[in-house]
């Protein structure tokens, strides 16, 4: 199958947690126009399945700017490319390192080609739904890989959102090439906020072997933790309430007292 000569279209597609109820239609219709899809092959596995004429296009999870470069270049040529992302592509994914290539691109073919980037449910957002509304006030999200910024700088930023009692959602928090830097942000969040803190673990949140494990601050352990799983920090005034079943909802008011 070849495309039509001339500048195709990029499209960056948010699957969603996984379940595919959870993804927009704006998401489905993009892959099924789709000449070409390009990603990292879990994600692809999310996406599909594919037509046996649509091009699949595999590379390895951590070459997120030279899968970005090769969608452009597909699509200067003519392709319909969807890139697909877990979650939403906006948040700590794809959306960002396309918009990098083409940033850095010489070709003017490739500002040419018709871009959009399409929202997803992120995976914070699938966790928090799980467990309640533990993002129902401010929060923030902080990322703790140090591939890409220097973990001095995530000490700091994670120093300065427990000073602003948000509520933190982590994404990356911890990999077998990372495995002690978890434990290092447990104990700077231990000393600036209280044992009881509200901890929502969401371990593959809309996937088949999902997970979800309300604990405290003091009880957390880095065990517990890997990079399937998004961890949010409840602030101070992030509440846990019994449910009929044994189970919790946890949520953060909105209301402020005066």
């Amino acid at each position: 199958m070849t495309g039509p000569a001339g500048p195709g279209s990029l499209t960056v597609v948010g699957l969603g947690p996984g379940d595919k109820q959870l993804r927009t239609p704006a998401a489905d219709a993009a892959l099924a126009a789709a000449t070409d899809i390009v990603g990292y092959q879990t994600y692809l596995d999310l996406a599909g399945p594919f037509r046996a004429e649509q091009r699949v296009h595999v590379s390895d999870n951590r070459e997120e700017i030279a899968r970005a470069r090769h969608a452009f270049a597909l699509a200067a040529g003519g392709a319909a490319v969807a890139v697909v992302s877990s979650g939403d592509p906006g948040v700590f994914a794809m959306a960002a390192a396309v918009l990098e290539a083409l940033e850095a691109a010489d070709d003017p073919a490739w500002h040419q080609v018709a871009l959009r980037i399409l929202p997803g449910v992120s995976a914070a957002q699938a966790a928090a739904a799980l467990a309640g509304a533990p993002l129902g006030h401010d929060f923030c999200a902080l990322s703790l890989s140090d591939n890409l910024k220097p973990w001095a700088e995530i000490e700091r930023r994670l120093a300065l959102v427990c000073e602003a009692d948000l509520v933190i959602a982590l994404y990356n928090p911890r990999s077998k090439a990372r495995p002690d830097q978890f434990g290092r942000a447990l104990a700077l969040l231990r000393g600036r906020r209280a044992p009881d803190t509200v901890v929502v673990l969401g371990r593959d949140v809309g996937r088949l072997d999902e997970q979800l494990t309300i604990t405290t601050l003091a009880a957390l352990s880095p065990e517990q933790v890997d990079m399937r799983t998004v961890v949010i920090i409840g602030s101070s005034r992030t509440r846990r309430i019994a449910r009929p079943d044994g189970r919790e909802w946890v949520y953060t008011p909105r209301s402020y007292p005066g």
